[in-house]
């Protein structure tokens, strides 16, 4: 059984955790940089250890260090969280072969699905519906433009070992596509370290649906259902919602069987997301698979009432999940997230700085994990997300109703944050009725439902 796991991430995550940890008696090793010494999560592991510089090249990407303090604290495992570290297969590898278990897929899977165009051909293979695109890498402009006329502008030119929203780009025409191009290239190899691109047919007003699966280690697939993460800016995620409203009983339940489907083919373990666009018409198309915890898990967790951190180091121990079928799994009532950040409402820029307030409200089936907290600093160097505020209740209408209350109370002073554009959407005809998309924030910022 395991002991002591190290945490190589920071921030929130690192604090949710750790709070799993400790409810399963296991140590926990933080590393941080000289920007983090003072935040909640250093201070709250068993063991701390600076990692390095504030750069994230220079500390939290620096994996043999990591691992090299892994296996002089004597850690039997070690959580990657998200982002950074999270999907990157050499880690992954590195862990297994020192003898250390990788709390997520094995390093074949990260590999085999971190890059998208081998991805959207092993889900092809597996009668998995996939968005419309090449399924080879752009070679050069020449090629990327070939293909663009053939399928039609608008599309969307994409990083192939990209995410999150990074090296990504919508193109309408001939020109934005040869604008883009070498830009986009270029920011996926600082990103991801592989400039190959790609190009998928873009979809207009699509919803962007997640299903959240799990591998157990006795082999069998389950889904605990979906999140809609329409509301999104710069094609990064700020308000999730499950489950997601207005769509109907058919094509969930064909959404659901496609993302077991699509974990099936790969034999998955552990945690994963499988995301998908849906068209107008409801039609559900694989986007990618995230190969690790997403950040907006807690509604998951707060539907189903399953702590998906302890199911993931359950099964990196070998141990089956706690249950024999999918049927007991329960969906229960409704939950949003709302993610907190230090940034310009209007401009989405960065807003660094010390956070001289940081209050939220507490109260029954609300839920704050924070990163950081009064007097903390929120520096240049990271994603500067503040918090995640997770509401449910029995139904979306009375979630909605407790939510609006819920961020009336919160208060950020030091730093601007996206707060007041929470209240734009939730006051938005188009949000209040489900009836929104991708683009749905664009055209609520201009006033338009």
């Amino acid at each position: 059984m395991m002991k002591k796991i190290l945490i190589a991430n920071r921030g929130e995550i690192a604090l949710r955790i750790i709070r799993t940890c400790k409810k399963m008696n296991i140590e926990t090793i933080a590393v941080y940089s000289e920007a983090d010494a003072d935040l909640p999560f250093v201070k709250q592991a068993d063991y701390s250890f600076l990692i390095g510089p504030s750069p994230v090249v220079q500390s939290y990407l620096k994996a043999q260090d990591i691992l090299d303090i892994a296996i002089k604290e004597g850690a039997d495992a070690i959580h990657p969280g998200y982002g950074l570290l999270s999907e990157n297969a050499h880690f992954a590898k590195m862990t297994e072969e020192a003898g250390i278990r990788f709390i997520g897929p094995s390093s074949s899977i990260i590999a085999s699905m971190g890059d998208k165009i081998k991805a959207r051909k092993t889900m092809i293979d597996a009668g998995v519906p996939v968005v419309p695109g090449q399924e080879s890498m752009a070679e050069d402009l020449e090629s990327a433009v070939k293909f663009a006329d053939k399928a039609g502008y608008p599309v969307m030119l994409k990083a192939s070992n990209g995410g999150g929203g990074v090296g990504m780009v919508r193109c309408n025409d001939e020109q934005a596509l040869t604008q883009h191009f070498e830009s986009t290239k270029k920011r996926s190899e600082s990103y991801f370290g592989s400039g190959d691109l790609f190009i998928e047919k873009y979809i207009p007003n699509a919803k962007h649906i997640e299903v959240q699966i799990f591998g157990s280690a006795d082999g069998e697939i389950y889904h605990l259902y979906e999140r809609n993460c329409s509301i999104q800016r710069r094609n990064q995620k700020i308000i999730e919602e499950s489950p997601s409203p207005q769509l109907t009983d058919t094509a969930r339940s064909h959404i659901l069987k496609a993302a077991v489907q699509a974990a099936k083919a790969v034999d998955y373990r552990n945690a994963g997301t499988i995301e998908m666009i849906v068209d107008e018409s409801e039609n559900a198309y694989f986007l990618e698979m995230n190969t690790r915890l997403q950040v907006e898990h807690p509604v998951t967790e707060m539907i189903t009432g399953i702590d998906l951190v302890e199911w993931q180091i359950v099964t990196a121990q070998n141990i089956p999940v706690p249950i024999t079928g999918q049927h007991q799994i329960k969906e229960n009532g409704h939950a949003v997230e709302f993610r907190l950040y230090a940034e310009d409402p209007v401009t989405f820029y960065p807003s660094p700085g010390e956070l001289t307030k940081a209050s939220f409200p507490e109260g029954e089936n609300i839920r704050i994990d924070f990163g950081y907290e009064q007097g903390n600093k929120i520096t240049p160097y990271y994603d500067p997300m503040i918090a995640k505020i997770i509401i449910s209740d029995e139904t979306r209408e009375a979630c909605l109703m407790k939510a609006e209350k819920v961020l009336d109370e919160v208060s950020i002073e030091g730093v601007k944050s996206n707060l007041p554009l929470f209240k734009t959407v939730l006051n938005s005809e188009s949000f209040k009725s489900g009836h929104y998309h991708t683009q749905s924030l664009q055209q609520m910022k201009k006033g338009e439902n």
